[in-house]
């Protein structure tokens, strides 16, 4: 049978219209029929559609649900990195951010712009020429869970992008969430059924979107909310950031409509409270508000540190407080040693969720508060996250209340416990006889951003300490397949994997080992700048205090820190062991920041696309930011270079329309090499 211009015409326009009326109910808020007229539209076009399967369009609203369940969601990398904010929980830290943007860009007042900061889940949305094609969480920031079927279900999401001009690709970004109202109803039904109710719409809406089935998924009442835009190709949208989100909105997209333009840290502060007043009336939940420097231009300017944006804020409302008893006292050993006190709790529920334990940091401060056993206490999810003991009602306190005593010995491993002059934390002096430092040393260094050894998870890691097959983070690369084979749970596949994993993570590079050593105080940011300062290991090792203080941003307690581990033997060994079993990199040019200044690539910026002959993308923007330049996730008028490997994606179309100058990795190692003047 084959598809008659009628029956063409006539999907079209329920398309058309079932594609409007979506979005009058879930964007604006303003159906315009009654939900029996909908549905009478909705089952015309799908049986129009399945008579004539061709019809079945991509962004037809039949095609919301009915997909496939996943086995398990593949990673999507993100072309731009998906940051996160700082945080600030008082007008002084507004202050002084404010002070910090006027100060950089040497301006007398800033404009900002202030909207809500939402409790849900964060993804990435692509558009390519219109059309929805994926859609993902957004992860670790570099890369997130492959969610496209499930994100299709949401109604308030557009499957192709409105407006006749839509670019070749864009990335819309924003927030998954549940309304109150729909989570109060939701739970409703589940009570009804005898069925366990959700925590809070947060959850509901995160456990909703990795639903492994988008049938599920669909049931679930979620909403979509846009906030900002990845990459992009074309000329850039806007001039400010209220000006973007007009334009994402005539995408057709929900952009939420409280959000407005102030100046200065007066503007924010007084949004903040208005917020705050209206928070218990909005129809979501939030947990903050977000503020950002509203002219593009000057966010470019600002740039980023380590993993946020320096342009943007997060001013967080103050943490919901409940009364609870302390049953007990435990001690946690860290992965450095540090032993925490915690406190085992009466379950409370608190910001939404049921806290049974809460830090008390370290000795000092279960001195300060005078907690004891027996109390009752004020528990405070401190920033929304960390459950935290605030205070002990005295009034309340038993008679026979025990004091705390933080034991001589560690326990886990029987250690000594030592305590560092002018240090607030205890550590367990084991090192890696320790199972409790073991296990931890061994998972971070594994970890994505280690490392990153595919597979090496806690319950393997777990397995592998217990069975004593390893006991140091070298021990990995001496394992066999029979050793792993032989393991619970583990065929000879995934042990084939795993062997592969960790030889793939013997080519690395010299940041990624030194932050994977777990060296205290030493994290991804030092690390890269110990990294760049010393090129080498050999130079790092033989480095004194004094000569490690000499690394921007590394002070006296940092540089201790390395000292000392670097001082025990057993960590000199591990290290040695390492390079004896093939982990190597490529070093860098020594004391790069002494001379970067002069460098032909100093204030340059680039873009890496495709694969390079012998350096790794992470290697290759290590030598550039070390000589002064940028590397940059996407293609403008801004690049200066783009450095092209094998099978090179769109960004070099892109580049060469704006006829930037190409590079290939010979090119790039060249201009390296040359200086100013």
């Amino acid at each position: 049978m084959t598809v008659g211009d009628q029956a063409l015409r006539r999907a079209a326009a329920l398309r058309e219209q079932l594609n409007q009326h979506n979005h009058n109910y879930y964007v604006l808020d303003q159906p315009t029929i009654p939900d029996p007229e909908y549905d009478k539209l909705f089952q015309e076009l799908l049986s129009l559609e399945a008579a004539f399967p061709e019809l079945a369009t991509l962004d037809s609203p039949t095609q919301r649900v009915g997909v496939a369940p996943n086995a398990a969601f593949a990673e999507a990398r993100h072309r731009v990195p998906m940051l996160s904010l700082n945080n600030a929980f008082n007008d002084a830290a507004i202050e002084a951010f404010d002070k910090r943007i006027r100060d950089a860009l040497d301006v007398a007042e800033i404009e900002y712009f202030c909207e809500l900061k939402f409790d849900g889940l964060a993804v990435n949305l692509t558009y390519e020429n219109g059309l929805f094609v994926r859609g993902a969480t957004r992860g670790d920031g570099s890369a997130g869970e492959d969610v496209t079927a499930n994100l299709r279900t949401i109604k308030s999401i557009p499957l192709r992008l409105a407006g006749k001009a839509a670019p070749e690709l864009v990335e819309i970004r924003g927030e998954v969430v549940m309304f109150k109202k729909d989570f109060d109803a939701m739970n409703r039904r589940q009570r009804e059924a005898e069925e366990k109710e959700y925590v809070n719409p947060r959850n509901a809406a995160a456990g909703a979107l990795r639903q492994l089935d988008p049938q599920m998924t669909a049931q679930r009442p979620l909403r979509f909310f846009a906030y900002g835009i990845g990459d992009h190709t074309g000329p850039d949208f806007a001039a400010t950031h209220e000006e973007l989100l007009e334009h994402v909105r005539e995408f057709s997209f929900p952009v939420n409509s409280v959000g407005r333009t102030c100046r200065g840290a007066a503007g924010m502060l007084a949004f903040y409270r208005d917020i705050g007043v209206r928070r218990p009336s909005l129809p979501y939940e939030i947990d903050g508000v977000v503020y950002k420097v509203n002219r593009l231009e000057f966010q470019s300017a600002l740039g980023f540190v380590s993993r946020a944006p320096r342009f943007a804020i997060a001013h967080k409302f103050p943490a919901e407080e409940a009364l609870t008893e302390v049953l007990g006292i435990d001690v946690q050993v860290g992965r450095t040693g540090a032993l925490t006190p915690v406190a085992r709790l009466k379950p409370v529920f608190v910001g939404g969720v049921t806290v049974t334990n809460a830090t008390l940091h370290n000795e000092d401060e279960v001195r300060r508060k005078d907690v004891r056993i027996g109390d009752t206490v004020i528990v405070r999810r401190a920033g929304d996250v960390i459950p935290e003991v605030v205070s002990v009602l005295l009034e309340r306190r038993p008679a026979g209340a025990i004091e705390f005593t933080m034991p001589g010995n560690c326990p886990i491993c029987a250690s000594r416990v030592v305590r560092a002059e002018g240090e607030a934390v205890s550590r367990c002096s084991g090192g890696l006889i320790c199972s409790a430092q073991r296990k931890q040393a061994i998972l971070h260094f594994a970890s994505r951003r280690a490392m990153d050894i595919e597979g090496v998870g806690d319950k393997l890691v777990d397995q592998l300490v217990d069975a004593e097959l390893i006991k140091s983070p070298a021990d990995l690369y001496m394992l066999s397949l029979e050793q792993f084979a032989n393991l619970e749970r583990m065929g000879e596949k995934s042990a084939t994997n795993l062997l592969d994993a960790i030889e793939k993570s013997k080519q690395t590079s010299l940041q990624r080992f030194i932050y994977a050593l777990g060296i205290r105080n030493v994290g991804e940011s030092t690390a890269r700048d110990l990294a760049r300062y010393f090129g080498g290991l050999e130079a790092l090792l033989g480095a004194d205090l004094q000569a490690l203080q000499v690394v921007p941003d590394v002070g006296p307690i940092v540089a201790q820190a390395i000292v000392d581990f670097l001082a025990e033997p057993h960590n000199r060994e591990v290290i040695d062991t390492l390079r004896r079993h093939g982990v190597v990199w490529q070093d860098l040019p020594a004391h790069v920041s002494d001379s970067s200044e002069d460098s032909s690539v100093s204030g340059k910026t680039f873009v890496l696309t495709g694969t390079m002959p012998t350096l790794s993308r992470e290697d290759a923007k290590a030598r550039i930011e070390a000589a002064g330049g940028k590397v940059s996730g996407s293609v403008s008028k801004k690049t200066n270079f783009i450095v092209v490997g094998e099978e090179a994606g769109s960004k070099l179309e892109k580049a060469k329309e704006l006829s930037i100058t190409l590079l290939d990795e010979a090119g790039l190692m060249a201009l390296l090499k040359e200086r100013k003047g």
